[in-house]
C-alpha cells in the first residue's frame, strides 16, 4: 500500500507527465519550455522533478545522449485508470455508482459526454453476461 501511494503523481508531476504524453520523449529543456507557457519554472526545478519522478518509477531516463531524454513510463490511460481506482477505493469505498453520481452532480454533462457514459455502461453490461 505504501508503494502505491509513493507512485501516485503529485499535481506538478501530472503536469510534467501531460507534457511527456503530448510531446513524447523530451529533454529537461523541452519540458521546461512547454511548462513556461503555463507558469514560471526554473530549469533546475524541472530537472529535480524529473529525477524524483524517475525514482518513483513515473518516468524513464535515457542517458545515452548528452542531453538526457525522459519519457513517461505509463500511458495516460494507464495512469488515469490507476488514479481512478485509487480514488474509487479511498473516497467511495469501491462504489463505482457513487463515484459516477458525484462526478455528474459536480457539473453539467454535455450530450456527448452522456452518450459516451451510456456507451461505456452498455459495453460493461455486454462483458458481464
Amino acid at each position: 500500500m505504501a508503494r502505491r501511494a509513493l507512485n501516485r503523481p503529485t499535481d506538478t508531476e501530472l503536469e510534467i507527465l501531460k507534457v511527456l504524453w503530448q510531446r513524447g520523449p523530451s529533454t529537461v529543456r523541452e519540458v521546461r519550455e512547454e511548462l513556461l507557457g503555463r507558469r514560471q519554472v526554473a530549469h533546475t526545478t524541472v530537472l529535480t522533478m524529473l529525477q524524483i519522478m524517475t525514482g518513483k518509477g513515473l518516468v524513464v531516463c535515457d542517458r545515452s545522449q548528452r542531453a538526457h531524454i525522459y519519457r513517461a513510463r505509463q500511458s495516460r490511460p494507464g495512469v488515469a485508470r490507476r488514479l481512478a481506482r485509487d480514488l474509487l477505493q479511498r473516497v467511495f469505498e469501491g462504489s463505482a455508482p457513487e463515484l459516477v453520481l458525484y462526478a455528474l452532480q459536480g457539473r453539467k454533462a454535455t450530450p456527448e459526454e452522456l452518450e459516451e457514459i451510456r456507451r461505456v455502461i452498455a459495453e460493461v453490461e455486454r462483458r458481464s453476461r
